[in-house]
């Protein structure tokens, strides 16, 4: 199975240039199976004020992006996992990520650990985390700050996926190689799709970090762009070595769980 990422610059508020550019993008890893783009790669990340999702957010799946990235799907025989603002309503948005294939749209993902200031602007997703079989393997999606919670990419290993996409617009420095933890912790393949370049907007702007990347359930980094230029990157894995969750003849990563000592996990309040 092929499986690759797109990283490149998205422009604040250019929807239709972004949308074009990631068209051209996706039509250059065309030999892809599955293709990961960046966390809100067509409105670009920095809002100010609600009003700028309601003139740049889109209904999924009936609204331009998801069109275009479902007809490209279908002509490129790929599956792709991009980020967007979606817009359920004037008043109701969320930091998504929608899965389309060959045969059309299959399903959106939102955002569940808002990262700062995006609080005030989107709504949590509440799941579930699901599992979407794509033949050659089964993926689960988290988009960028969830990489923080080491309990989402358990839960989607758990599920059984054998990739997570990850849709990404990483500012902190250390974001990747926390998922290479992810990674071996869970014994899967990570897509980390970041973007790169600056938000610059009235009295703020944002820095972001590129350095795309896929890793593997031994924690190898087997792609990695640099931090700066718009990039695709494509590898062929094995889905089947992210099936193999032995660590030694004698340690199963699941079956070793001690989960009767791990009920703090479930409590919200912190001991001070």
């Amino acid at each position: 199975m092929k499986i690759g990422y797109i990283q490149f610059n998205p422009i604040f508020g250019e929807v239709q240039k972004n949308l074009d550019r990631t068209i051209e993008l996706i039509t250059k890893g065309k030999e892809a199976d599955l293709l990961v783009l960046p966390e809100l790669c067509t409105t670009g990340y920095l809002f100010i004020d609600k009003s700028e999702l309601q003139r740049f957010g889109e209904k999924v799946p009936d609204g331009p992006s998801t069109k275009a990235w479902s007809k490209i799907a279908k002509e490129t025989d790929t599956f792709i996992v991009a980020g967007i603002c979606e817009k359920v309503s004037d008043s109701e948005f969320y930091n998504s990520a929608v899965l389309v294939g060959p045969e059309g749209f299959i399903d959106v993902y939102r955002k569940i650990h808002l990262f700062n200031n995006e609080k005030d602007f989107f709504k949590a997703g509440n799941g579930p985390f699901k599992i979407y079989d794509l033949g050659d393997a089964k993926i689960g999606i988290m988009v960028c700050f969830d990489w923080v919670f080491p309990e989402t990419a358990r839960i989607l290993a758990l599920h059984g996926a054998d990739i997570i996409c990850h849709p990404a617009n990483l500012v902190l420095q250390f974001s990747q190689k926390t998922m290479l933890a992810r990674s071996i912790e869970n014994r899967i393949f990570t897509i980390t799709a970041n973007r790169t370049g600056e938000d610059i907007r009235p009295n703020s702007q944002l820095s972001f970090t590129g350095l795309s990347q896929i890793t593997s359930p031994k924690m190898e980094l087997l792609a990695q762009s640099n931090e700066h230029d718009e990039d695709v990157k494509i590898v062929e894995i094995d889905p089947m070595q992210a099936r193999n969750k032995m660590i030694t003849a004698n340690n199963h990563l699941f079956l070793d769980r001690r989960v009767e000592l791990y009920s703090p996990l479930l409590k919200k309040e912190v001991e001070k």
